[in-house]
């Protein structure tokens, strides 16, 4: 049987010349990093190349790279040690109605410790309004966090002007890259972000690694508290075969997204146009333009997303109705609803979301079987019937 995976935005599979340079430190140069001995220097300065392959790729300096165990980690470190470092300065944080369960979740937990949460809303193709956030801003706003673009519905914020409000102020500004690092160019001076989170497995790297960039001279309370790895801004034995499979990684995205972008947005723009064109009654969702060159999300009107991933996997073709650390829960997309679509035709959402191995003859595969598919799904819901 056929396979296609379109579901990059959940992770991405490793890449070969990735897996060749992490081999040796998993054996041969299997030194702990903080070891004065010869293993260990090994193994650190393999780490501080990565260190300085990731910083040049995003405009940083070295010493303002942490790594982390990944996006989540990174961002509740970015949203946690804010809080509590600048606690005596203020308790209100900023961010949207649309970010990942990282961000929302330990906004949530910082609510409960009395710190004032504020949700920007988006309009419908999920963009963050700069008058909203300056309307939104108090004397007592230390954090605004908003997410570079949207995982699910690819949508890509004004983050340069949000940043520029925010620094105007005085205030930090975070973001979360995830969905961005090693797809599109990210400098940090460009877009004013005194934080950015990354996770290699959504760029070709390793699963359970990624980073934190924290410009010099922004306090944030330590996270991971044990060692003085990371120059004491997070204990825990280094995990180099990761470091290293992330620098890799991101070598690589300089390589070769210039040349993705151009290809995947071809391919995106195909299945934007004749998605359409092959069935009624459907939505892009996120914003036509402002979007990421690999992502595309439609709602099916009258049927469940759940129904059509299941039909499409009975053909060996893997998509998903919106984040993969949601995608276990009966509720409608938050960041769908947040976009003003009602419950049902939230419930009805495809995120096909496009990577390095895509190639144009699975883009075709995809439009003739899936047109098929929605025909059938229809034919036995009532909701179609009565439409």
């Amino acid at each position: 049987m056929k396979k296609i995976y379109f579901d990059y935005a959940a992770t991405t599979p490793t890449d070969p010349e990735v897996l060749a340079a992490m081999e040796p430190y998993f054996f041969d140069k299997f030194g702990n990093a903080s070891s004065l001995h010869a293993y260990g220097q090994e193994a650190k300065k393999a780490i501080e190349d990565s260190r300085e392959a990731l910083s040049g790729f995003i405009g940083a300096s070295p010493e303002e790279i942490v790594f982390t165990s990944g996006g989540t980690e990174s961002d509740n470190f970015a949203l946690l040690g804010s809080a509590y470092a600048l606690e005596k300065k203020g308790n209100h944080i900023i961010t949207s109605a649309i970010e990942h369960h990282a961000i929302t979740e330990p906004a949530k937990f910082l609510e409960k410790k009395g710190f004032k949460v504020t949700y920007l809303k988006v309009d419908k193709a999920g963009l963050v309004s700069p008058q909203d956030l300056k309307e939104a801003i108090t004397e007592k706003t230390i954090l605004v966090s908003i997410m570079q673009a949207n995982n699910e519905i690819g949508t890509l914020q004004p983050i340069a002007e949000l940043g520029k409000i925010a620094k105007e102020k005085g205030i930090y500004f975070h973001t979360d890259a995830v969905q961005t690092i090693g797809h599109i160019p990210v400098n940090v001076d460009e877009l004013n972000v005194d934080l950015l989170s990354l996770s290699a497995h959504k760029f070709y790297g390793p699963k359970g690694v990624g980073a934190l960039y924290i410009r010099k001279g922004r306090r944030l309370e330590t996270f991971m508290r044990g060692g003085d790895q990371e120059r004491g801004r997070r204990g825990s034995t280094y995990n180099t075969t990761g470091i290293v499979g992330l620098g890799k990684a991101i070598q690589l995205c300089q390589k070769n997204m210039a040349d993705e972008i151009k290809l995947q947005s071809v391919l995106r723009d195909k299945l934007i146009r004749e998605i359409p064109a092959r069935i009624p009654e459907v939505k892009l969702n996120g914003h036509p333009v402002k979007r990421l060159p690999n992502n595309v999300n439609f709602s099916i009107k009258y049927i469940e997303g759940e129904s059509i991933l299941l039909n499409l996997d009975l053909l060996g073709i893997a998509c998903s109705t919106g984040s993969a650390c949601t995608s276990s829960s009966l509720e409608p997309s938050h960041v769908l609803l947040a976009t003003g679509l009602d419950h049902a035709t939230a419930h009805g959402s495809v995120r096909i979301t496009l990577g390095r191995w895509t190639k144009e003859s699975d883009i075709d595969y995809f439009l003739e079987k899936f047109p098929q598919i929605v025909q059938k799904l229809r034919a036995m819901s009532p909701l179609y019937e009565k439409s």
